[in-house]
């Protein structure tokens, strides 16, 4: 099997799991805040077990460890936004937007690897505007948890990017743990300043701790760490365009776990078949028009 088709498939089962979190995020009772506090340190936990396992180095020189740290970050912040989304409207709402990534990624990726701007990556992103505003239309309700999911959405695009620039030259297992244990890091320190702690913090009850679990160790641990490393082969964009799967895994598993209420109005399904098209006819255009002989 060729690197690319490997790890295409490997990313496909990620995707899978990718729509699974927003069922657990669902199922699990914490606010998003601390719901992400437990997840990024569960996920901490597992990937340096499993470095330890392996026997892998940790030794990262200090400007890589702050830059890992600070991604760490903006995929807690991501995650928030992602659950707080979730929890303020619905499942469907927050993947829908989220397919918005390849947007935001379209964009990012030229200004922060240096390449140029595809007019086709463009094209793609305004046929993803015109779904959003289709969503944004019919959706007045969910106006709040539509802009907390395209924030979500940014910061998705926006550390994607920057792992494929820190893959090129450090370990997946590595980079996803120390951006674990930034996010955990930085967590903490908003709690710390916001008074949670002094509050008290809330205790998982005994299925959050299942959901928990499951969510750090399979849904983060493993599902993160493997998008990290088939970005070694496949294009930040690639990687983007593949994890807007997510939507309509996610979508199925909403209406199977929670039913009617997950329903949402024909428009809101317009504008998200609107970005899907736009985001699976890109490599299909794309692929088309490299094969096309070079005028000489």
């Amino acid at each position: 099997m060729q690197p690319v088709t490997k790890n295409l498939l490997k990313l496909h089962l990620v995707v899978f799991i990718y729509g699974f979190t927003a069922i657990l995020g669902k199922l699990i009772t914490l606010d998003a805040i601390q719901l992400v506090w437990y997840r990024m340190l569960i996920a901490f936990v597992a990937l340096g077990v499993i470095l330890q396992i392996r026997g892998r180095s940790l030794s990262v020189n200090r400007q890589t460890f702050i830059k890992l740290i600070g991604i760490g970050f903006v995929v807690a912040f991501h995650w928030i936004t992602f659950f707080h989304a979730i929890k303020i409207s619905t499942i469907s709402v927050a993947l829908g937007c989220l397919a918005s990534t390849t947007l935001f990624t379209s964009l990012l990726e030229p200004a922060l690897v240096k390449r140029p701007l595809v007019w086709l990556e463009v094209v793609t992103g305004i046929l993803i505007i015109a779904g959003l505003y289709m969503i944004f239309q019919f959706e007045p309700d969910h106006i709040t948890g539509i802009i907390t999911a395209l924030i979500s959405a940014f910061l998705a695009g926006l550390f994607t990017v920057l792992n494929k620039v820190m893959i090129t030259t450090h370990r997946p297992l590595v980079i996803s743990f120390y951006e674990m244990g930034g996010g955990f890091i930085g967590i903490t320190l908003y709690m710390l300043v916001s008074g949670t702690f002094e509050e008290g913090l809330q205790l998982p009850v005994w299925s959050d701790w299942l959901f928990l679990l499951l969510l750090g160790v399979v849904c983060t641990a493993y599902a993160f760490a493997e998008s990290v490393k088939v970005m070694d082969v496949l294009s930040a964009y690639t990687v983007v365009l593949t994890i807007n799967l997510e939507p309509i895994y996610g979508i199925l598993l909403a209406f199977a776990f929670f039913g009617e209420s997950e329903l949402m109005s024909g428009g809101f399904y317009l504008g998200t078949v609107t970005i899907l098209i736009a985001v699976f006819l890109f490599p299909v255009i794309n692929r088309s028009i490299k094969k096309r002989p070079k005028l000489t």
